[in-house]
């Protein structure tokens, strides 16, 4: 008995076998007799000023020249802007004298700078009015260079 339930599961799936392979021959034909419809231009596809995918090409009146070297890829390089050192007015609003470093609060933007001990040419203490240079460090702007203006009583 198993033989015989073998022989029609073979039989089906060569019947299965011979269906798609039909299948497939009659697909083959219909594209080729479809193949002379439609040539190269139908593929064509041509991209508009806005990124668009269309059917029609660009027109020519439109064009405009690119420079290569004015395309940046990636991130733009920092171009300083600021040549010339400003000398900017604060005052020292906290400074702990024993670890060396403070903060002081620029009196024309109100805010607030970081300073340490090896930026200062005079020792500074809290509450005294003084003249600084701005620097960007690692972590944000530092007040360097700074001078003793009004000493605080």
């Amino acid at each position: 008995m198993a033989k015989s339930n073998e022989r029609f599961n073979k039989i089906e799936k060569e019947k299965i076998k011979q269906k798609k392979k039909k299948d497939k021959e009659k697909k083959k034909e219909e594209r080729k007799a479809n193949a002379g419809t439609g040539g190269i231009d139908d593929m064509i596809a041509y991209v508009d000023e806005n990124g668009n995918l269309s059917s029609t090409p660009p027109d020519p009146s439109k064009k405009i020249q690119v420079n290569a070297e004015d395309i940046e890829i990636g991130i733009p390089k920092n171009r300083n802007t600021e040549t010339v050192d400003v000398i900017r007015t604060g005052v020292v609003t906290f400074y702990n004298s024993s670890k060396g470093f403070g903060f002081i609060k620029d009196l024309e933007s109100q805010e607030s700078i970081f300073t340490h001990v090896n930026g200062h040419l005079e020792p500074i203490k809290e509450n005294d009015k003084v003249t600084f240079q701005v620097e960007r460090g690692h972590k944000g702007l530092n007040a360097v260079n700074v001078k003793l203006l009004v000493k605080n009583p």
